[in-house]
């Protein structure tokens, strides 16, 4: 058995639904939508260090939950 753990709202279905819709993306799709989300003003795009990247989900999950 999986001792897997998921967001509220989230189960194991719901995950394989949104892994198959990404794979399944021509790459002009995934490119079209960085691009979209590059022209939302309410988002920023950067590049983060893969050490930095598990400090910088906290911080982004301690501000979702606060």
């Amino acid at each position: 058995m999986s001792n897997q753990r998921f967001p509220p709202g989230w189960d194991e279905d719901r995950v394989r639904e949104v892994i198959a819709h990404y794979e399944g993306h021509s790459e002009d799709e995934q490119s079209g939508e960085t691009e979209a989300a590059l022209e939302q003003r309410d988002i920023t795009m950067m590049a983060v260090p893969n050490d930095l990247a598990p400090e910088v989900r906290a911080l982004i999950a301690r501000k979702r939950s606060a």
